[in-house]
């Protein structure tokens, strides 16, 4: 049995898609929420032939890569964060993970196809806030203005589907969405077959990023900027693309967005999940501030913490000025 694990946010689905497109394969997907990275763990190795890896900390499933190269299971594994240490050699491991910040699994991707399904892959460069590179790449394609503007919008909308504290938080299961979205052969071609779908996404985002950009900050000087946002679905959902759409608009500030991990109850009580991004001017740092802390992690330009004490909230805002001082 063949698994394709990946990333339920944009650059996760656009990187499955193009090579599922390429090379169409029965498989049980494993996905989930943005920030649920260690999905190796469930991937029952008595049973996998094959397992494919898009996208997912190699750092944080790297117990699970060495249980399956000890039963000789081929793997596969495309990635762009830190990894935290050398790679594995194994004949069955393929590993391609490259870590600037001009790169993103889905463009790994298209340069190991060719290009063939580009759009694809621009439009998870657009989700992961890699604007300028997507837009370099539109004017390539020869795109219209319209054109790149609305891939833009589905890379972003995309992107934004992947945040909550589980997938009852999102509009569309990240599973539910790959099959929808490997069913064409482009991204242009998705917006028009799969309308009704396109347009809940599209909708959700503008609701809650209108919503978001409402509040006021927690904290803000001229280097760093910190909202906190309530305990509600819709600002678990807008958590990375309103970090994103400020870092747009403040391209020399670094940006930070604190959300609740959880609704109700006790076991989500008191923690807080922070989408961290570096400056635009400046793309790195985000992921040495997140280390920081127990469940931080990411990449140079975004980065996150998984699950902060409330109580360590002035903590997190201090070492996010120290790291960004003149």
């Amino acid at each position: 049995m063949h698994f394709d694990v990946f990333n339920g946010d944009a650059d996760g689905l656009c990187a499955l898609v193009q090579l599922r497109l390429a090379e169409p394969k029965a498989s049980t997907l494993v996905t989930g929420v943005k920030r649920d990275i260690a999905l190796l763990d469930r991937v029952p190795v008595d049973q996998a032939t094959g397992v494919t890896v898009l996208d997912v900390n190699f750092g944080s499933n790297r117990d699970a890569v060495l249980a399956l190269l000890a039963r000789d299971v081929p793997l596969f594994y495309a990635d762009h964060h830190n990894p935290g240490g050398d790679l594995p050699v194994h004949p069955r491991f393929t590993a391609m993970i490259e870590t600037e910040a001009t790169i993103c699994t889905s463009l790994l991707i298209d340069r190991h196809l060719g290009g063939a399904y580009a759009a694809w892959a621009t439009a998870a460069a657009f989700g992961d806030n890699m604007r300028a590179v997507a837009l370099a790449r539109c004017e390539a394609a020869g795109y219209s203005a319209a054109e790149t503007e609305r891939l833009e919008m589905l890379g972003v909308c995309l992107n934004y589907n992947g945040y909550g504290a589980s997938v009852a938080d999102l509009h569309f299961d990240p599973a539910v969405l790959f099959r929808d979205m490997v069913g064409y052969a482009s991204p242009f071609e998705f917006m028009v077959g799969a309308r009704d779908t396109w347009q809940q996404l599209e909708q959700g985002y503008q609701a809650d990023m209108a919503r978001g950009l409402e509040t006021a900050p927690f904290y803000q000087d001229d280097h760093v900027a910190v909202i906190c946002l309530p305990d509600a679905a819709w600002a678990r959902r807008v958590n990375g693309v309103m970090g994103n759409a400020l870092a747009n608009r403040a391209p020399g500030r670094a940006h930070a967005v604190v959300t609740h991990t959880a609704s109700g109850g006790s076991e989500g009580a008191g923690n807080l999940a922070v989408s961290i991004r570096a400056p635009l001017e400046k793309p790195e740092g985000a992921d040495l501030l997140a280390k920081q802390f127990a469940t931080g992690g990411g990449r140079k330009g975004a980065a996150g913490i998984n699950v902060l004490p409330a109580d360590q909230l002035d903590v997190f805002v201090s070492a996010m000025r120290d790291a960004w001082r003149d």
